[in-house]
């Protein structure tokens, strides 16, 4: 470690310095103007409290020792969840989730069961009947279920949006044009035969996953409980501490996302709710409330949405979403009150939609907590009402 200088050393250093500049005045004087390669005078601060050897250390020569890396939290018996990055037993790592589908007419309601979904997906089911959608519920813990939907019909885009979470798919049957995705080696699918629930609606409306139901599907099929190898790994990248939107200077307040004019049939819009934190899903011109748990409002930490291209595949409205797509379409991020544009990817049939900074092109982080999806058809990208 270096001493600070004594006095008789900085004599010595002046009058070095000096004998210098004497013998240099001896040659051509050159002129010194910005930008030649001249050598800058040397000048030596003297400190008034300059110490004899054997002082103190000068603090300005001390490197400060590093700070100890910041500790991963860790809770014994537990571990983060893949889906939504919240503490959750450890006997589930390596359980896959399921995708329930979800009727999202409006006497399919109430549904049951939906707030236990970590991640919950809304598209256009048809271009037909005022752009109707249909919900897709990913839920990790499906051990916990006691009764969940109804439950109805899946499209192509579905199939798609299921993999990338090596997620099963629970549904009741399709058109035909799934026949050829549900084939695929990817692909795991429970259709039908779960337990009809007598509630005075038409029969179509009576199907729900149902305490006990996956457990024995699972036990009767070829299917793993957990993870196989067309699991692509973790899918959001979430952020260690809550972020704050605020401190990025492209973000904007964003407090209330109106899709009425995208999805005009039940007229989707999520507001944010200052207690909680979180955005509250309403239909219908009603909050989304779950009966299975004492009324609870279906609610969100994280909102994404994403301009969709799609085809329609016959005149009764049938359509898969081009949810493949490597073109750095447009999207939103929204979370506690903000919003920023963000550009999303998906390489392929398996891997996850991946949503990045238009900026600089590296993937964005998200808060910790159960997020929605839109997939927003391109011809209604700009009726999304922001406010």
């Amino acid at each position: 470690m270096k001493k600070c200088m004594n006095k008789k050393t900085i004599a010595l250093l002046l009058a070095t310095a000096m004998a210098a500049g004497t013998f240099a005045g001896c040659g051509k004087k050159e002129d010194s103007t910005p930008g030649d390669n001249s050598t800058p005078d040397i000048v030596i601060p003297v400190d008034s409290d300059i110490d004899e050897p054997g002082g103190p250390e000068d603090s300005s020569t001390v490197t400060p020792d590093p700070a100890p890396p910041e500790e991963e939290e860790v809770r014994e018996g537990m571990y983060r969840s893949e889906l939504t990055n919240e503490w959750i037993d450890e006997s589930l790592k390596d359980q896959r989730p399921v995708a329930i589908m979800v009727d999202n007419e409006s006497i399919a309601l109430p549904h049951y069961g939906l707030t236990e979904a970590d991640v919950v997906y809304e598209l256009m089911n048809s271009t037909a009947n005022n752009r109707v959608t249909r919900l897709m519920a990913v839920v990790k813990d499906w051990g916990a279920i006691e009764q969940f939907g109804s439950i109805r019909s899946t499209r192509q885009t579905n199939i798609m949006l299921a993999a990338e979470w090596n997620a099963v798919l629970c549904h009741d049957g399709g058109p035909f044009y799934i026949d050829e995705w549900i084939a695929r080696n990817y692909s795991a699918n429970f259709s039908g035969g779960f337990t009809r629930v007598r509630n005075g609606k038409a029969y179509e409306f009576t199907e729900y996953v149902c305490a006990g139901d996956l457990e024995e599907r699972f036990s009767n099929s070829r299917y793993t409980t957990e993870y196989n190898d067309y699991y692509p790994g973790p899918h959001y990248l979430f952020s260690n501490t809550e972020l704050d939107l605020s401190d990025q200077t492209d973000s904007f307040a964003c407090t209330e996302v109106d899709l009425g004019a995208v999805f005009p049939h039940n007229g989707s819009k999520l507001v944010y709710n200052e207690e909680t934190g979180t955005y509250d899903y309403y239909e219908y011109g009603e909050a989304h409330l779950d009966p299975q748990h004492d009324n609870a409002p279906l609610t969100f930490k994280n909102l994404l949405l994403q301009d969709t291209t799609f085809a329609q595949l016959d005149s009764n409205g049938y359509l898969i979403y081009n949810a493949i797509d490597t073109s750095k379409r447009s999207a939103y991020y929204i979370t506690n009150g903000r919003a920023i544009e963000v550009v999303w990817v998906k390489e392929s049939e398996t891997s996850p939609t991946i949503y990045l900074d238009k900026q600089t092109g590296e993937q964005i982080e998200i808060n910790t907590g159960k997020t929605y999806v839109a997939l927003v058809p391109s011809d209604s990208w700009n009726k999304i009402e922001l406010q």
